[in-house]
C-alpha cells in the first residue's frame, strides 16, 4: 500500500491543525528573536537578567496553570476555547511594542503563557480524538517534533532576513498576524464530538486530579523521570552552547549556530525515522535508549572536546531527547480515557516544565559557579539517574488490558447508562443523560483497558 494512504496529513481536520500549529511556531519564534531585542532596549547590558526572569515567568505559569485549565477543559467547548485563547495572545503580542517598563513586560509575558498553558495540552489532546490509528497518531507526532525543530533553525535565519528591511517591533505585528491565522484555521476544523467526564464536580477534586492520576500511573511515572534527562540536555544545550562556543572554544557567532543546528539536526533525524522504529519496537526500550543516549553524550562531553567533538555530542544530545519526546504523547494518550485526556495532557505540560526549570537552574548556575567540565559531569549522573529510575517506574511488563477487581461503592458523578456499570433504577428527578445523581456500583471483576479515571483511582498491584 502506498504510504501517503497512512499520512496523516489526508485528514483535513487535522491538516488545518498542523497548519495552526505551524503558523504560530514561525510567529512564536520571530518573538523570541524580537524580545531579546526588546529587552535590550530596556535594559542595555541587563538584558540577559531580564531575559532570564522572563523565562522563569514563563516557567511558573506553564507550571502553575496547566493543571488547572486541564481540570476544567472537559467542562469547555474545544474549538471555541482554542479560537479564544489564540485571539487573546494574539492581542497580548500586539502591546508589546508598546512597553516601556520591565514590569510591564513580566505582566504581558505571564498573561501570554497562560494562555499558552491552557491551549497547548488542549490542542494536543484533541489530535488523537482526530487520528484514532496508532500508525498515522505516531506519524503525527514525528511531523509535530519536526515543526519545533525546524521552528528552531528555521526562526532566527527569517528574523535576520526581516530586520534587515523592518524595525524590531514589526516582528511582534506578525506573530499577532500568525495567531489569528491560526484561529482561522481552527475556525475552519470540524472537531468531533467532546467524550463526556465522568467526575466530581468538586473545584480542587477537578484541579487535582490531572497530576494525582498522572503520578499513579506506572508507566507515566517513568515518562516523568525521562523528561527529567531530557531537561538535562536541553538546558545545556540552550544555556552553555554559547558559552562553549564562545568562551571556551574562543570562536564565533557563525560556529554558535552551527552547534545549536547539529541538535536540531539530531532530533530531527529521529523524528522522520521513528515512526518506522516504532511499528516493531515498544515505546519504552526506545525512551530508555534516549535517555541512555543522553547520559552518555553528557558524560563525553567531561572532557571539554574541540568544536567537531562538540558538534557530535550535541547531535547525539537532540537525538536522545527525540527518542524520549516524540513518542511521550503515545504514551499520555494511552493512559487515559477520551474524556479525561486534557487533563493528563496538561499534567504531562506542567510537570515536564517543572523539570525543564530545573534544568534551566542547574545548568546555569553550574556552569557560572564550578565550569563547564563539572557541569556536563553533574548532568550526566542525574540524565542517568533519571534514566534508571525510569526503568525501575515503567515495568517491562506493561499491558494495556489489566483484569481488576472493583469492591462494591456508591459515588456521585455525570454518567449515562450506555454502559452496564450505570444501569440502576430511577425515580424520575435525575433528569435527561447524562445526569448527576448518587449511585451503587455492584462488585465487581473485570478486564479492559485500565486507566485512572472515576472508576479506578488505584494502579492495581500485579
Amino acid at each position: 500500500m502506498n504510504q501517503s494512504a497512512h499520512s496523516p496529513l489526508k485528514n483535513p481536520a487535522y491538516r488545518n491543525l498542523f497548519g495552526a500549529q505551524v503558523t504560530s511556531l514561525v510567529g512564536t519564534g520571530l518573538t523570541t528573536v524580537a524580545l531579546a531585542l526588546l529587552a535590550y532596549d530596556m535594559a542595555g547590558e541587563n538584558a540577559g537578567q531580564v531575559l532570564g526572569t522572563a523565562l522563569a515567568i514563563k516557567m511558573i505559569a506553564y507550571v502553575c496553570v496547566a493543571p488547572i485549565a486541564g481540570g476544567f477543559a472537559h467542562l469547555l467547548p474545544r474549538k471555541q476555547t482554542l479560537i479564544l485563547l489564540d485571539i487573546v495572545r494574539a492581542g497580548l503580542i500586539l502591546t508589546l511594542p508598546f512597553l516601556s517598563t520591565q514590569w510591564q513586560l513580566y505582566g504581558v509575558i505571564f498573561a501570554l503563557n497562560v494562555c499558552s498553558a491552557c491551549f497547548t495540552p488542549l490542542f494536543q489532546s484533541t489530535i488523537p480524538d482526530l487520528l484514532p490509528n496508532e500508525e498515522r497518531y505516531t506519524k503525527a507526532l514525528s511531523y509535530s517534533r519536526l515543526a519545533y525543530d525546524l521552528e528552531n533553525l528555521l526562526s532566527p535565519t527569517l528574523a535576520a532576513l526581516l530586520l534587515s528591511i523592518w524595525s524590531f517591533d514589526s516582528l511582534f505585528l506578525l506573530n499577532g498576524l500568525t495567531f489569528l491565522g491560526s484561529a482561522l484555521l481552527v475556525v475552519i476544523t470540524v472537531f468531533p464530538k467532546q467524550a463526556i467526564a465522568e467526575r466530581e464536580s468538586s473545584l480542587w477534586h477537578n484541579i487535582s486530579f490531572g497530576i494525582k492520576a498522572y503520578l499513579r500511573t506506572p508507566r507515566l511515572r517513568g515518562l516523568l523521570a525521562l523528561h527529567g534527562a531530557v531537561a538535562c540536555a536541553g538546558a545545556m544545550v540552550i544555556v552553555n552552547t554559547v558559552i562553549y562556543v564562545r568562551a571556551h572554544l574562543g570562536l564565533g557567532e557563525s560556529e554558535t549556530a552551527y552547534v545549536m543546528m547539529a541538535s536540531g539536526a539530531g532530533s530531527m533525524l529521529v523524528a522522520l525515522f521513528l515512526p518506522r522504529l516504532l511499528k516493531t519496537v515498544p515505546d519504552r526500550p526506545m525512551m530508555i535508549l534516549g535517555g541512555s543516549l543522553i547520559a552518555s553524550a553528557l558524560l563525553w562531553g567531561v572532557i571539554l572536546p574541540g568544536l567537531g567533538g562538540l558538534l557530535i555530542i550535541w547531535f547525539l544530545l537532540g537525538a536522545g531527547w527525540s527518542l524520549i519526546q516524540t513518542p511521550a504523547a503515545r504514551v499520555v494518550t494511552r493512559s487515559t480515557t477520551p474524556s479525561d485526556r486534557a487533563a493528563y495532557f496538561s499534567a504531562n505540560f506542567a510537570l515536564s516544565h517543572g523539570a525543564w526549570f530545573i534544568g534551566y537552574s542547574l545548568a546555569g548556575w553550574l556552569g557560572a559557579n564550578i565550569g563547564l567540565s563539572q557541569t556536563f559531569a553533574i548532568l550526566a549522573c542525574l540524565a542517568f539517574l533519571m534514566t534508571l529510575w525510569a526503568l525501575k517506574l515503567w515495568p517491562t511488563n506493561d499491558p494495556v488490558v489489566i483484569e481488576h477487581s472493583h469492591p462494591a461503592h456508591s459515588h456521585d458523578h455525570p454518567h449515562t447508562h450506555k454502559d452496564p456499570h450505570h444501569h440502576h433504577p430511577h425515580e424520575g428527578w435525575e433528569g435527561p443523560e447524562p445526569h448527576i445523581h448518587e449511585h451503587r456500583h455492584k462488585e465487581t471483576r473485570h478486564a479492559h483497558p485500565f486507566v485512572i479515571d472515576a472508576h479506578h483511582v488505584k494502579w492495581p498491584q500485579r
